[in-house]
Parts: structure tokens; C-alpha cells; sequence
């Protein structure tokens, strides 16, 4: 449980991680104290020591600077960095490696598309509320502000690598279809990231809100971009099914959403798209610094529950289906 406002988070001497820039370092509370020393509902400050550091880098910092020194939190730092050395060789000219074995050809993992060398709609879906969205990309006055905007490289752990190119494979060449409604939908998902997440975070904080707004707006993404952008062809006449029955109203499908309906094995497809739907938006650096931290926690968390949110089979369809899809192409 998280502690209150009028409580510290962290106490004198404590070891944690702390963000200077985009990057985690560790650190060491040296002091705590008040935001307001007349409220003490309004939070704490904390004062800390870079490990390794001269103590003239010593600083205060908010909370929401701060992480909990945990293993989960530790390989979330690994991975950042890991983000920040591909980043300088790529503006090095020198790319940096990929260590997976085999992916779909015309795909790129690493980057921003799962699409495969099958054709996917390229309409971007509308971004959450709160999200200012710039002018479609056909439209863009100025071709170097948009090339300016800052990028979001998303660390995408290996098993998810394989989970991505097993599904194009399942998906396009053995024309298997995941289970829908899923056993393990998203929306459960995204429920329990939220419950275990918010654990770590003070309780009517700024870091608090940002957890609610990020998680919020990944339902809204996935809900317009799933038969926009994440549907391979051969998908389509089942996602127009599943869109019946919701728009149905009736029996167990009354007041669902695509995150009800489908696995994460398609949140995956959203999730390496996400850089270029975010290089749409007007987003400052440092909103896209947070997005790309709370994006990389939570790919990680689920790389680490795979057997619990990805693990339902998938299904060979009928010969009805087969030259529905047949027909639709």
C-alpha cells in the first residue's frame, strides 16, 4: 500500500533509483522535507547523494523523480540506458545490434511496426483526451518541425520479440486466429498492471495521476487503432464479427470495448506502434520521456507474466471463414 502525503515515501538513507535526465541512477536519500512546511498534506521533498557522484550533484528532488530500489525498477534503469546506447549509435551511423534469431520479412521489431510485410490501414487512431494530436500527416506545413519532434525508442524485451514474430507467423501463414473474446483480455491486464503498479506510487501524487492517465489512454489508443492500423488481413472478417456482437448491446458482449475483447498478444501490435503514433502528437521531450518510462515498465512487467496474459491458443478457423476471408481480400 502507498503511503499517505503526510508520510514519506522514502526515509533518510535509503537507497533508490533517482531520474536525472531520462536516465536512473542510484542514490541515497541524504534528507527529507516539506514541500509546504505549513501543510503537511502537501508532500515531501527529498534531498539525494548520486552513487559515485561529487556531492555538489546532490539535489532536491519530488517523488516522482524517484523509484523504489527493486529488481523490477533496477532492469527498468538497465533498459533505459540500453535506449540511450542505441540511440547514440544510431546518430553515430553505427546501428545497433538485435538479438533475436528470426523475424517476418519487411518487419521491423526493434522500430516502430509489427506490421509485417502484410499491409495494415495506416490511419493513426485519435490519442486519448488531454493529448493534443498535430494535423494528419498529409497535411503538415512544416516537414522539419515534424522530423524535429522527439522520438519515442521503446525497449521491447526478447520472449516479446518471439511472442510478435510467432503471432505474425500464426496469423499469416498457418491461418490460425487468438481467441476472441480472450480468456485474459486486456482489459484484465491492464487492470492488474494498474493494481500492482499503484502500490509504488503516493497516493493522490502527480505520479499517481500519470499512472491513471497512461493507463486510460492506452485503452482509448487500442479501442480506435484495432481495426484502424493492428489487424492483419486475414483478421479482419473476425474483427468485424467481434464489432457486431458489441454493437449488438446484448447478453455478456452489453457495454464492452475491443480491450474486453481482445489479448494481449494484439496489445503487443500497439505497443511497437506506439513511436509513431506519438511522433503525431504535439508532445513536449520531456511528456515523451515519461511515456516511453511508463511504456518500458509496463512491456516489462508483462514479459515477466507472459504464461498468465499470453498463453491462450490459437485456433484454426472453418472453411466458412477461410472463404470469407477469401472473398474480403
Amino acid at each position: 500500500m502507498a503511503p499517505s502525503a503526510s508520510q514519506p515515501m522514502y526515509q533518510k538513507d535509503e537507497k533508490v533509483l533517482c531520474f536525472h535526465h531520462e536516465l536512473l541512477y542510484e542514490a541515497k536519500v541524504a534528507d527529507t522535507k516539506l514541500k509546504d512546511p505549513n501543510d503537511k498534506q502537501g508532500g515531501f521533498m527529498y534531498k539525494v547523494h548520486y552513487k559515485g557522484w561529487k556531492s555538489t550533484w546532490d539535489e532536491w528532488t519530488p517523488p516522482e523523480r524517484m523509484r523504489k530500489l527493486t529488481e523490477e525498477n533496477k532492469e527498468l534503469a538497465s533498459n533505459l540506458r540500453k535506449d540511450m546506447n542505441a540511440q547514440r549509435h544510431a546518430a553515430a551511423g553505427k546501428p545497433a545490434s538485435l538479438s533475436i534469431k528470426k523475424r517476418p520479412h519487411g518487419s521491423d521489431l526493434a522500430g516502430s511496426s509489427a506490421r509485417g510485410s502484410e499491409d495494415r490501414s495506416s490511419v493513426a487512431p485519435q490519442p486519448p483526451k488531454g493529448t493534443k494530436r498535430a494535423r494528419e500527416i498529409e497535411g503538415i506545413d512544416k516537414e522539419e518541425s515534424f522530423v524535429n519532434r522527439p522520438a519515442v525508442r521503446l525497449f521491447m524485451p526478447d520472449n516479446l520479440k518471439s511472442i510478435l514474430v510467432d503471432d505474425w507467423e500464426k496469423v499469416t501463414k498457418d491461418s490460425k486466429l487468438a481467441l476472441v473474446p480472450s480468456p485474459k483480455p486486456i482489459t484484465l491486464f491492464l487492470n492488474e498492471y494498474f493494481d500492482f503498479e499503484k502500490g509504488y506510487r503516493l497516493a493522490g501524487s502527480a505520479d499517481m495521476d500519470l499512472l491513471q492517465e497512461f493507463v486510460a489512454g492506452i485503452k482509448e489508443y487500442f479501442n480506435k487503432a484495432i481495426g484502424r492500423m493492428l489487424l492483419y488481413r486475414f483478421e479482419r472478417q473476425q474483427f468485424h464479427d467481434v464489432h457486431k456482437l458489441i454493437e449488438s448491446g446484448h447478453g455478456d458482449h452489453a457495454g464492452k470495448t475491443f480491450c474486453d475483447m481482445y489479448g494481449c498478444e494484439h496489445l503487443l501490435r500497439l505497443f511497437v506502434s506506439m513511436p509513431d503514433l506519438i511522433a503525431h502528437t504535439n508532445m513536449d521531450s520531456q511528456a515523451v520521456s515519461r511515456m516511453r518510462e511508463e511504456l518500458t515498465k509496463m512491456t516489462q512487467w508483462l514479459a515477466k507474466r507472459v504464461d498468465r496474459y499470453i498463453s491462450s491458443p490459437y485456433e484454426h478457423v472453418g472453411q466458412d471463414y477461410l472463404d470469407s476471408a477469401k472473398n474480403g481480400a
